[in-house]
Parts: C-alpha cells; sequence; structure tokens
C-alpha cells in the first residue's frame, strides 16, 4: 500500500503532520489506520490548526495596526508587513502544533 493510498483531501497542514508522524512516530499512524480514524484526524487536525493560523494573523495584524487603510496608502508595506506576519504565524503553527 503507497504511503498515501487512504488519506484525501487533508489540506496544508494535515499534509504537513501526515508527513511529520510518518517519518518519527509510525505506530502512531499504523493505529490510526488499524481503528479506521486516520482520515478524519488529519482532517480535523487541518480545520483546527487552520483556523488558529487565520485568528493568529489576524490578531497580529490588529495589534501592529497593519490595516486596510495602509493597505490603501501603501500597497507595498502592507504587503511586506502581512507576508512578515504570515510567516511568523506559520513558523509558531509548525512548531507548536504540526510538528509534535
Amino acid at each position: 500500500m503507497k504511503k498515501t493510498d487512504e488519506i484525501k483531501n487533508i489540506g496544508k497542514w494535515g499534509r504537513l503532520h501526515y508527513d511529520y508522524l510518518y517519518n518519527n512516530k509510525r505506530t502512531v499512524i499504523n493505529a490510526m489506520r488499524i481503528k479506521g480514524t486516520l482520515n478524519a484526524y488529519l482532517q480535523d487536525f487541518n480545520r483546527d490548526v487552520d483556523e488558529t493560523f487565520d485568528r493568529l494573523v489576524k490578531q497580529t495584524a490588529k495589534a501592529e495596526n497593519v490595516t486596510e487603510q495602509l493597505k490603501s496608502t501603501n500597497q507595498i508595506e502592507w504587503l511586506r508587513r502581512m507576508n512578515n506576519i504570515r510567516n511568523r504565524a506559520e513558523e509558531f503553527v509548525l512548531n507548536e502544533f504540526v510538528y509534535q
């Protein structure tokens, strides 16, 4: 059986977490395969982490005053700051959720 035969529609975070589990904690994956819960777990994981990521980006942008007004007056600065916020949020999510 191929590595991805039974997993479908798991999203970015689910895929990254699956790859981490596959490479580091294969017994966890095997136990979920036996129970038939692997795909549902990865879909739920992806949904929860995606919501956390989005919330973190919005809260950080608000805290750092990265607003629609900045976007309309200085698009390059808004883009630079939003990319920075998204990169920091992604790093946090990867370390705190995906690679655990």
